[in-house]
């Protein structure tokens, strides 16, 4: 079956591929499991923009010739919403078609036919220059949200917004915790501690400043949701 499942989990997944070529994805997905990735596959943009609407992923193989909608359009859609890394795999080798998936999106280009060697360092030197990514560093990420948890930094969209003290534990608990109802009690004694002497109305006003700078409509939060007489959950499905 073209564009199975592979290691399908809820927490952040490494890549996701969209390829057509069967022969080709297989090959490409298998040579990345075994180089220790976990990753998607799908065989057309229309399902691949499905799955990043509900899952998360490190970076994106973008393959230029698609049916339907081409990698170009992809792209395009793609960044209206997301900053995921990507990486656009085309047999298109002339200066023009590279410049054009540059100018529309693109954080790195590889002309097809590829070695898997040259595929493995652009993927890895295009993660390592995403999140900068070390052996010390924990990063968080949902959509189009990230988090460096040790240098208590955020990111939205590749671009630093300033989230700091409470705000950056409340959202580091919603990150660990993506696309799951937390009780107003739990959220508030994990971040503030159940001695703690602050009014849980505290909490109120930091999910609202959080929406504030999270949030494309903070009026009506898509990202960080009130779920009624019990709390929030942070991405997944709008309550209704």
């Amino acid at each position: 079956m073209w564009g199975r499942t592979i290691g399908m989990r809820n927490s952040m997944q490494d890549i996701l591929i969209i390829e057509d070529n069967e022969e080709l994805g297989i090959l490409i997905r298998d040579f990345l499991i075994r180089d220790g990735y976990t990753v998607e596959w799908k065989t057309s943009a229309e399902e691949g923009l499905k799955l990043v609407e509900k899952a998360a992923f490190k970076i994106l193989l973008l393959d230029v010739m698609l049916p339907g909608m081409d990698g170009y359009e992809a792209l395009q859609q793609l960044r209206k919403k997301h900053g995921i890394p990507v990486l656009m795999m085309s047999a298109k080798t002339d200066d023009q078609s590279k410049i054009l998936g540059l100018e529309v999106g693109a954080d790195d280009y590889i002309d097809n036919p590829f070695s898997f060697p040259v595929l493995s360092s652009k993927i890895k030197a295009l993660i390592r220059r995403s999140y900068d990514m070390r052996e010390d560093k924990e990063i968080l990420t949902y959509r189009n949200i990230s988090m460096n948890v040790n240098d208590r930094t955020v990111f939205k969209n590749n671009r630093q917004i300033n989230i700091t003290g409470k705000e950056f534990d409340v959202l580091e608990y919603f990150l660990k915790h993506p696309e799951k109802v937390i009780k107003k009690e739990v959220l508030f004694n994990e971040v503030w501690g159940a001695d703690c002497f602050s009014e849980m109305s505290s909490l109120t006003v930091y999910i609202r400043w959080l929406r504030e700078k999270l949030e494309e409509d903070p009026k009506n939060p898509v990202l960080i949701q009130t779920v009624w007489k019990i709390g929030y959950k942070f991405g997944g499905s709008i309550e209704k």
